[in-house]
């Protein structure tokens, strides 16, 4: 699994001639290390004297992060297999009228799995972004920049991921489907700048 690997693995497998594992999984990964920064600042703010009034929610807020951390580790793989079963589904045969029928089917049915796991990741990147802020405005300040930095590895993940969405999207012959996902996406491409930058203004150095 591409998410067992160590970091100097995972970069030599990146930087290979092998499409996987590509911006979508970098995209899961940038996520995860949005949310384990995060979870850094509001564990460095439990426990501390300065900090007792908030040290309940830093609790909740670690426990979530904590989860969806673990969650966005997972679809670093799951975006990898998207894309292996797209490149499968071209390689089907296509002999006979039944056998392009089929392959053509295959591919309209993974493709479209290839545009919803990145997706669902921009959807979590997205998800970060509230409790970020409230580790950057109530967390240890000694930490905040780690926070800031949160931020921005979540809004990248965000954008990146939407960009999966979208090449994906190109090849979809449900309109439908196509319509719903575009605007999914246009949605979030809409709000991930300006919650950013909100967040980032509010970090005192």
């Amino acid at each position: 699994m591409l998410s067992d690997m160590t970091v100097k693995e995972f970069l030599k497998k990146t930087a290979s001639s092998n499409p996987v594992p590509g911006g979508g999984s970098i995209a899961a990964l940038s996520a995860a290390t949005a949310a384990a920064l995060s979870e850094m600042v509001a564990n460095l703010t439990i426990g501390k004297k300065k900090y007792i009034e908030v040290e309940g929610e830093m609790q909740e807020v670690a426990k979530f992060f904590d989860s969806i951390r673990e969650e966005l580790l997972k679809d670093i793989d799951r975006d990898a297999d998207a894309y292996n079963q797209v490149i499968e589904a071209f390689k089907l045969p296509k002999e006979t009228e039944e056998e392009i029928q089929v392959r053509k089917e295959k591919i309209q049915a993974v493709t479209k799995i290839a545009a919803t796991v990145p997706l669902e990741v921009a959807k979590k990147a997205f998800s970060l972004m509230e409790n970020i802020e409230k580790v950057v405005l109530k967390g240890n300040q000694n930490a905040v920049t780690d926070g800031a930095v949160a931020a921005m590895m979540a809004r990248t993940a965000v954008l990146s991921a939407l960009y999966n969405v979208k090449i994906n999207l190109g090849s979809i012959k449900d309109v439908a489907f196509v319509e719903k996902l575009s605007e999914e996406v246009a949605e979030l491409e809409s709000k991930i700048d300006s919650i950013e930058k909100q967040i980032l203004s509010k970090v005192v150095l």
